[in-house]
């Protein structure tokens, strides 16, 4: 006889006897457990519990999961967002969708929810995020006529235009980082290339002239490529080839939480005690570097696979106005030193 595992199954003993329920809380199961009338008790239960969910948020956000939106983000995203839709799940899990076509009844709800985390504000806007996703998702199904999320105030509030990683932070990173870490730090500070492009960059995206690699923000959509110039050249060639992926951990394997995993931290911890510098800085510095050698906005957002349309204000998020302006100046001081050594 096969023996069928039913996973949620719940026993309960009581006065000596045995009795078993669907999932907790659920309803009681007639039948011995693995005979056909108990396997079928079990079944209904399932299929009444999913239509009982069909017109809830649990089940909206098991409809997302599936959905191709959700399937086709990046995996270190998914992974992230999964524990928050958990958080969803956990809160709201039981309130009908319908309810959130009504913002003048819901809206106070979210910002009570998300006010649970309003000491950690990155944490909270985390949540309206995820949560805002899958309303976007309910309004795709025409579940309800327009997102409930939208307009509710961010917590967390941070200008990092001017934040970017200097020579000498470079320079003290080096010194305490691994030489595996401090490979993927020169590497985006030459690149721009975010951390999972980084991660996944193999020698095959290398050509005679530069590094082409579809990125991963855009789902393989948009390529980011950026030249072999000197110094990008230089510190390829200081990288020993030990895997298909150009960069390795300390056992020479691809690595898997990618460069500014806990190694990054630790070494960052050390050698910068105090200073607020993030992995992603990383890319505004190289933005800030491009930007001074004269290159303009269209050029930095092909290197960048940033939107042509929006390049300015995020060339200026990023770069900060301090930086336009020494840009300025350089640009400024080469023409007038080129007109006064021209001849009438």
């Amino acid at each position: 006889m096969v023996s069928v595992v039913l996973k949620g199954v719940v026993k309960v003993t009581a006065k000596g006897r045995n009795y078993y329920y669907a999932w907790r809380g659920g309803p009681r199961l007639e039948g011995k457990p693995g005979s056909a009338e108990f396997i079928a008790s079990f079944n209904d239960a399932v299929a009444s519990r999913r239509t009982a969910d069909d017109g809830k948020i649990r089940g909206l956000v098991a409809h997302y999961k599936a959905s191709p939106a959700f399937t086709g983000l990046a995996p270190t995203t998914r992974k992230i967002w999964t524990r928050w839709l958990d958080k969803v799940v956990e809160r709201f899990g039981d309130y009908r969708v319908g309810l959130f076509d009504h913002p003048e009844k819901i809206r106070p709800i979210i910002k009570r929810w998300r006010d649970t985390w309003a000491d950690r504000p990155r944490s909270a806007d985390y949540a309206i995020q995820v949560l805002s996703r899958v309303m976007t998702h309910a309004v795709d199904l025409d579940r309800i006529s327009a997102n409930p999320c939208e307009g509710i105030k961010s917590l967390y509030e941070v200008d990092r235009a001017e934040t970017i990683w200097s020579d000498d932070d470079l320079a003290a990173f080096k010194a305490e980082a691994s030489p595996e870490v401090w490979r993927g730090v020169l590497l985006a500070s030459l690149t721009g290339f975010r951390a999972e492009d980084l991660r996944r960059l193999s020698w095959n995206h290398i050509g005679e002239f530069e590094i082409t690699i579809p990125t991963s923000k855009s789902r393989g959509g948009r390529s980011a490529f950026v030249p072999l110039y000197d110094a990008l050249r230089d510190a390829l060639k200081e990288i020993p080839r030990r895997s298909t992926t150009v960069l390795t951990n300390e056992k020479g394997r691809p690595w898997k939480d990618g460069p500014n995993g806990s190694g990054f931290r630790a070494a960052r911890e050390t050698a910068l005690p105090g200073r607020d510098l993030h992995f992603h800085d990383l890319r505004g510095t190289f933005a800030t570097r491009a930007h001074l050698t004269g290159l303009s906005n269209r050029e930095i957002a092909e290197l960048l696979a940033w939107d042509e349309a929006r390049v300015d204000r995020i060339i200026r998020r990023y770069v900060g106005r301090k930086a336009i302006a020494q840009g300025m100046i350089l640009k400024l001081n080469r023409n007038a030193a080129g007109t006064a050594s021209a001849k009438p």
